[in-house]
């Protein structure tokens, strides 16, 4: 009887093709390459958005960003050992105060970006 009502319900461990994504991207020595941040235990990760207005949202309006497929970002992050994929994170961590930054609000800025 379990067959008859869930043997067509996908597994909820597959994954599916996203589309075409905003992916964050930032001035490098030869044009512009994806931005790359950590997760909050520490794994890198590439992020990306189905959407401009859900990037602004987490980024800022400031973010510049390319439309790129997931398969696309998959082979450009693949060289760099990184598999993992975020599609509309939306946690965000306060940055830590330092002495140049004014004391007044803290800035959120979403993982943390690697360097390099």
């Amino acid at each position: 009887m379990a067959d008859a009502l869930y043997g067509d319900d996908p597994e909820p461990a597959e994954q599916f093709p996203a589309g075409r994504l905003c992916v964050p991207v930032r001035p490098g020595t030869c044009g512009w390459v994806t931005r790359l941040f950590r997760t909050p235990v520490g794994g890198r990760t590439a992020v990306a958005f189905t959407d401009p207005a859900r990037l602004t949202a987490v980024l800022g309006a400031d973010q510049p960003w390319i439309r790129l497929s997931e398969p696309a970002l998959r082979a450009l992050t693949a060289p760099l050992d990184i598999r993992e994929l975020r599609i509309d994170p939306a946690l965000t961590a306060p940055v830590p105060h330092s002495a140049s930054l004014p004391m007044a609000e803290p800035l959120r800025r979403p993982l943390t970006v690697l360097a390099g």
